[in-house]
C-alpha cells in the first residue's frame, strides 16, 4: 500500500468499504479511485489476510474436519470425491471457534493426516464423515474420533456431526458466487478471505484490518 501512491485517508476509506464486503466495482464507485488502483489494493489486502490466516495456531478441543470441492457447476459426471475440474479444499473447524482451510491435490490419507497433525493438537476430539482417509487418527494421539456415515444419509448422531464445517463451506460458496467466476491463480486469496471473515465474524473487521496494516507500518 505504501507503494500504491494512495493517500492514508483513501487507504482507510478503501479498507472500510472492503470490510463491508463490497466488490471492487462498488468500491471504485464509492471512493472515486481508479479501478486498477482498487484492484491492486484488493490484492494487497487479500495477500495480507492470507499471511495472517497461515499463522493460526494448532486448534484444540472438539474439531470437525471435512473436504469440499470448488469450481464450475457440475453438468455431468461424478459428484463429490472424484469430481473432475474442481479445486479440492480441506478444512478444520473448532466448534464455535475458528476455521482453517488448505487447498490439496487429493484426499489421500497421507495428505489429510499430515495437515491434521500440523493443525490439531493431540488429545483433541475429532469429528468427520466416514471417508477412509481419516482412518487411524486415534493412533496418532487424538482422544476420540467420531464419524457420521453420509453414504447412508446419516448426518447427525447425538453430538457427532460436521455441521459446523459444512456451514462454512456453504457460506464460502455463496460469497464466492457473487464474483461470477474466480481465476484459479487467485482462488487461494479469495478462499483465505472467506476464512478470515468467518474467523472474525464477531469482531469489527475494519479495526482488524487496520491493525494488520499498522503491524506492517503501512498505515499511520
Amino acid at each position: 500500500m505504501a507503494r500504491s501512491k494512495v493517500s492514508n485517508a483513501h487507504c482507510r476509506e478503501f479498507l472500510r468499504y472492503f470490510a463491508l464486503d463490497l466488490t471492487a466495482k462498488q468500491i471504485t464507485q464509492a471512493t472515486k479511485l481508479n479501478r486498477n488502483t482498487v484492484n491492486r489494493l484488493c490484492r494487497i489486502t487479500r495477500e495480507r489476510i492470507a499471511d495472517e490466516c497461515e499463522k493460526i495456531t494448532p486448534l484444540r478441543g472438539t474439531i470437525e474436519v471435512d473436504e469440499s470441492y470448488f469450481g464450475p457447476r457440475r453438468v455431468r459426471g461424478k459428484r463429490g470425491r472424484g469430481a473432475s475440474g474442481k479445486t479440492i479444499v480441506f478444512g478444520l473447524l473448532k466448534r464455535n471457534g475458528q476455521v482453517y482451510t488448505k487447498i490439496i491435490p487429493n484426499v489421500t490419507r497421507a495428505i489429510l493426516t499430515r495437515i491434521i497433525k500440523a493443525k490439531v493438537r493431540s488429545g483433541s476430539t475429532i469429528h468427520s464423515d466416514g471417508w477412509g482417509g481419516y482412518d487411524g487418527l486415534v493412533d496418532l494421539g487424538y482422544r476420540k474420533h467420531y464419524r457420521v456415515n453420509h453414504g447412508n444419509n446419516e448426518f447427525v448422531r447425538g453430538r457427532s456431526h460436521i455441521n459446523g464445517i459444512e456451514n462454512f463451506w456453504g457460506l464460502a460458496k455463496v460469497r464466492l458466487a457473487k464474483f461470477r467466476g474466480i481465476h484459479k491463480q487467485t482462488f487461494y486469496l479469495h478462499l483465505k478471505e472467506c476464512e478470515f471473515r468467518f474467523n472474525y465474524r464477531r469482531d469489527d473487521l475494519y479495526a482488524k484490518l487496520l491493525t494488520l496494516f499498522k503491524q506492517r507500518q503501512v498505515l499511520e
